[in-house]
């Protein structure tokens, strides 16, 4: 087992910082960078603010512990609901193989349900990742992942963007189904596709601020990373470096939000946006 006694958070997480250094590194680790970034940063701050190395977390949906193992290995606990119980099975080798089992934590239910598995109010950060798309009522699923957090705590939601979807229909010359895409309520493309609901930034932000939380920062996840041809980014010399910091430069502008794959938003307690 790993010591339980971690070195404090440092500024980037582990996975951000490889594909820096190794551009061999595959794309689908790119697509998560930004979201790494915004949520590394909060985790410091929340980290500084309660004196405490090892944060509470909880991650809803969070399957096979793409997010989870990684921030037990940065030393915080960690406690994963997932519906899936192939996924949890997957969890619990992954943290073993990682050597951070003793401090994740999977339990089988979902957000509609979350109190049924978990505390209500007892964690510092909430994770709310590729979960509203699914569920039938996402101002609940918000609600409930607010209430989850202690007095001072950040939720952390990724959602399906709309604009990248009509985008990449647009782009394939589906422009029947991107139209469809646009006027759609939940802004599906027709009976053949495969989500279930994406959102606009301001439909999150409103979840986000009708649930009590200050929204702290909307970025774009995936502006580019999907529409670039892969051989170009595989066999370029330098071009997933550069890929990565095109994405970095564009996830916080507001014009590109419109655009991007997915949409992350960081909602913060009105005493952790004072801090």
């Amino acid at each position: 087992m790993s010591d339980p006694m971690r070195p404090p958070v440092a500024h980037h997480h582990p996975q951000t910082a490889s594909l820096r250094s190794d551009p061999s590194r595959p794309r689908a680790a790119l697509r998560t960078a930004v979201v790494w970034e915004v949520l590394q940063d909060a985790l410091d701050r929340r980290a500084k603010a309660t004196g405490r190395q090892a944060l509470d977390v909880l991650d809803t949906g969070g399957g096979s512990g793409n997010f989870a193992v990684p921030l037990a290995r940065l030393g915080h606990r960690v406690t994963v609901v997932d519906p899936s119980p192939n996924a949890l099975f997957a969890l619990e080798r992954r943290a073993a193989e990682a050597e951070v089992a003793d401090r994740v934590t999977g339990v089988q239910g979902d957000v509609h349900g979350l109190f049924d598995v978990v505390e209500r109010g007892g964690y510092d950060v909430v994770l709310c990742h590729g979960v509203l798309e699914y569920v039938d009522d996402p101002a609940e699923g918000v609600r409930n992942a607010v209430a989850a957090l202690r007095s001072e705590g950040v939720l952390s939601l990724l959602a399906a963007g709309l604009g990248g979807a009509v985008l990449a229909r647009a782009l394939a010359g589906h422009f029947k189904e991107a139209k469809q895409a646009l006027e759609d309520p939940d802004g599906r493309w027709g009976h053949g596709d495969p989500m279930p609901r994406r959102f606009t930034a301001d439909q999150l932000t409103g979840l986000v601020e009708r649930a009590g939380l200050r929204v702290g920062a909307v970025h774009g996840v995936r502006v580019f990373a999907d529409l670039v041809p892969g051989v170009l980014v595989d066999t370029e010399p330098g071009a997933l470096e550069a890929l990565l910091k095109l994405e970095e430069a564009a996830a916080e502008l507001s014009a590109f939000h419109a655009v991007a794959t997915q949409l992350h938003v960081l909602g913060e307690t009105g005493e952790t946006a004072e801090a």
